[in-house]
């Protein structure tokens, strides 16, 4: 595998609170995913490559027993930690998404929130989650769009100022998603039943600069606005929430 750091923390990823297209992207990235899991309390869930745990504790606040797969000692350890004043239902287990170590049928439905592109083999990981999910049972996964709006924008006109502009693909994403690529494979193993986009223009400096200077009220219904045209054209949105129930 081309990932051998399991010592990876919080300070690894894209700060998710650096501005309000960030907060807001992030914000309803978690909670598509999480609604499209279609998790009812009592209902058993797989968190795979659950980072810190964070969407673990919100479905265990619901009422749903979940168990978070991390490859991370790190973050699982301090996932572990935070989740010690958190609610009960969440259960830690260290291993790749490639090759769950449950038995087929396990979960009523499993998740994964922007770690696909991560993976080392994503054919293997979207194949484990569609096996150890029960027939009739939600696969979720969140995966950025690389051929989102936002990053054919900065293709064409370029990014300013220093640092990864946001169509370049981070060193430790090792697949290049755009939603053509992300459907067929999904489908060799999924029907698919969900198709949403999330967040438009994220990463793209004006639209950013242009929303800090609105007031609340203001940028709220910017940002709205904005999402709703990303739910209507998944193809330009940054992200895309899909899911289905295993072949």
């Amino acid at each position: 595998m081309r990932v051998v750091d399991l010592d990876r923390d919080m300070s690894d990823v894209i700060p998710t609170g650096a501005s309000a297209d960030s907060v807001h992207l992030f914000e309803r990235m978690t909670e598509r995913t999480l609604r499209a899991a279609s998790a009812v309390p009592g209902a058993r869930v797989l968190d795979a490559a659950g980072g810190l745990g964070q969407d673990s504790r919100e479905l265990a606040g619901r009422g749903v027993r979940v168990v978070c797969v991390e490859p991370s000692r790190r973050m699982s350890a301090l996932g572990r930690q935070l989740g010690e004043s958190g609610p009960a239902g969440v259960s830690w287990a260290r291993a790749w998404c490639e090759a769950l170590p449950f038995r087929d049928d396990s979960f009523d439905a499993s998740i994964c929130k922007g770690a696909l592109d991560h993976f080392d083999d994503p054919l293997a990981c979207i194949a484990e989650m569609a096996r150890v999910t029960r027939p009739g049972g939600r696969v979720v996964f969140a995966v950025a769009n690389f051929e989102s709006l936002a990053c054919r924008l900065g293709r064409r006109f370029g990014a300013a100022g220093s640092g990864r502009a946001g169509h370049h693909v981070p060193s430790d994403h090792f697949t290049r998603y755009d939603p053509e690529l992300l459907r067929e494979q999904l489908s060799r193993h999924l029907r698919l039943r969900h198709w949403e986009g999330v967040s438009l223009l994220w990463g793209v400096r004006g639209w950013a600069r242009l929303l800090e200077k609105l007031g609340p009220r203001q940028r709220r219904a910017w940002l709205r606005t904005a999402d709703a045209a990303a739910r209507r054209v998944p193809a330009l949105a940054d992200v895309i929430v899909a899911a289905g129930t295993p072949r």
